[in-house]
């Protein structure tokens, strides 16, 4: 049934500038940090594209003074600068907009200070690339904006969907398939937790290679007939994507860290995170299938060819990473 997924796979294979980059497009990240006496200093985080800054700019409330010029910083994935700025009226009430925002796909977090060590939190997307900063701000806040931003990141970093849609293909019996996904699912909410929290930490370029690798894995896996797999895939799926879950989690977590947590509530805004990461997940198993199922029904004959099928698919996700293995050791 899930060897009928080709399908999406040649959707994928049409667009290699695409999967070249993993993540293409990382959120934005405003950062207003109250150092009292009406003064803010602003962090602002550009996402890359190509080479050069995506064309957004951020607008501050209108009683703050203008930002000055200030070259911005490349880290290799986005483009950073940082200023002070004054608002005698504070910036409550204010409005804050991300210019050319409603242009993009990506998103832009919003971290603000009301004071010192209080901390709020609003997402903005190309809907909706302004909002006046309330008085306060609850729960509600940091679990919608952490929770579509946990969506955004998933939905946008085809590595992950890519082990994800491989595994699919590696475990064709449902009730295993269940169990591999919930064990990757608990393995990468172990390690997102762990390393958010600065339990553990690895630097993220070997991190990103060790990803690429485990779709190569599960690729070379598929390319074998089922009696010579590894005996550990075909007994265990479970254990094996929940090794490579805790991989993955650290991954997650980077992307974290580069947004940014709120003093104060990071168990909310690292449950919320998470929970939209799984939402992701769910929706992109959820139209895998349904793809899987409408093949089905309008080509039976696919049935026959589910083998070629299969090591053609493998072959092509294999190349894909691959190609990221050299990429992100390359970066090292």
């Amino acid at each position: 049934m899930i060897r009928a997924l080709f399908v999406l796979l040649l959707v994928l294979g049409v667009a290699p500038p695409q999967l070249a980059r993993a993540h293409a497009l990382d959120p934005g990240f405003l950062d207003l940090r109250a150092l009292g006496q009406d003064r803010w200093r602003v962090t602002w985080r550009v996402p890359d594209v190509n080479g050069a800054r995506m064309p957004i700019e951020a607008l501050l409330p209108s009683s703050c003074t203008e930002r000055p010029q200030i070259a911005p910083r490349f880290d290799g994935r986005a483009w950073t600068n940082a200023w002070i700025v004054t608002c005698p009226k504070g910036v409550a009430g204010g409005v804050i907009k991300i210019e050319g925002l409603e242009n993009t796909s990506t998103d832009v977090l919003v971290r603000y200070e009301s004071a010192p060590g209080r901390a709020h939190v609003h997402r903005l997307t190309g809907s909706e690339p302004a909002f006046t900063v309330p008085a306060d701000s609850g729960v509600a806040e940091i679990l919608i904006s952490y929770t579509g931003l946990g969506v955004t990141h998933i939905l946008g970093g085809v590595d992950h969907l890519l082990f994800v849609f491989a595994l699919l293909l590696l475990v064709p019996e449902r009730r295993r398939l269940i169990w591999a996904i919930t064990a990757f699912t608990i393995a990468h909410s172990i390690t997102l937790a762990a390393a958010s929290l600065g339990w553990v930490h690895i630097p993220p370029p070997p991190v990103e290679a060790v990803i690429a690798l485990s779709i190569v894995f599960l690729a070379y896996e598929l390319t074998l007939p089922p009696e010579r797999r590894d005996p550990l895939t075909l007994r265990s799926p479970w254990l094996v994507s929940f090794a490579f879950g805790l991989i993955h989690g650290l991954g997650f977590a980077g992307a974290l860290r580069e947004i940014g947590l709120p003093e104060g509530d990071i168990p909310l805004a690292l449950f919320s995170f998470n929970l939209g990461v799984e939402i992701g997940q769910l929706l992109f198993i959820a139209a895998v299938l349904l793809i899987a199922a409408t093949v089905r029904t309008l080509y039976p004959e696919v049935r026959q060819h589910a083998a070629l099928l299969t090591k053609t698919a493998s072959y092509a996700i294999g190349s894909i990473a691959a190609f990221w293995v050299i990429e992100r050791v390359a970066a090292f």
